[in-house]
This record gives C-alpha cells, sequence and structure tokens, in this order.
C-alpha cells in the first residue's frame, strides 16, 4: 500500500512561515521525483517545487528565494519550508512521488494539506 501523508499546513500571518513535511510509505522512495503541487479555490493546481533523489531541486517563480525543497532519504520524506508567506500562497498543498525512467511509471498524491496565510 501507497500512503503519502503531509503535515504541517495552518494559519499564519504575512510574512510568518511554515514547514510542510510529507511522509511516505510503500514506495521505494529512491526511486521517486517528490514535489509539491498547490491549488487555490478557482485556480488550477501549480507546480510549486520539485526534487531528484539526488537533491537537484527547481522552483515555480514566484516562490524562489521564498521556499526551500528538501528530502530525507532515510526517512522518505520531504519537505517545504516556506518562509516570507504572502497571502497569495494560500491554497491546498500537495505531495507528489513520481518515477521516471528507468523504472516503470508511477504518479502518486497525498490528500493536502491547508496553507492559510492571512492577518
Amino acid at each position: 500500500q501507497v500512503q503519502l501523508v503531509e503535515s504541517g499546513g495552518g494559519l499564519v500571518q504575512p510574512g510568518g512561515s511554515l514547514r510542510l513535511s510529507c511522509a511516505a510509505s510503500g514506495i521505494t522512495f529512491g526511486r521517486y521525483v517528490m514535489s509539491w503541487h498547490r491549488q487555490a479555490p478557482g485556480k488550477q493546481r501549480e507546480l510549486v517545487a520539485t526534487i531528484t533523489s539526488g537533491g537537484d531541486a527547481n522552483y515555480v517563480e514566484s516562490v524562489k528565494g521564498r521556499f526551500t525543497i528538501s528530502r530525507d532519504n532515510p526517512k522518505k520524506s520531504v519537505y517545504l519550508q516556506m518562509n516570507s508567506l504572502k497571502p497569495e500562497d494560500t491554497a491546498v498543498y500537495y505531495c507528489n512521488a513520481r518515477t521516471t525512467p528507468p523504472w516503470a511509471k508511477n504518479d502518486y498524491w497525498g490528500q493536502g494539506t491547508q496553507v492559510t496565510v492571512s492577518s
């Protein structure tokens, strides 16, 4: 059974910080590119950040310099440190695990965690 469990969301003031966590089970973690996506009300789901097994990270332009994605392969966990939060960051944040060649195609999602940035 594959499971991705997010935690760490909540309500924070503009300029504040949150750290999201995603714990994976049932997968060979080192075979997966991990990512965080978010979806705000009335908007499409957006890719926020990705990280390869080796630690190569990429970010959507709007969060560069503010968010940091990291992973701990022995713990099968991925994190998103969010600093200098803005109201525009308000969304449900989802953890994703995806395999790439040479592995067979797999794509898994967590349940999501709400992040609300408001005064």
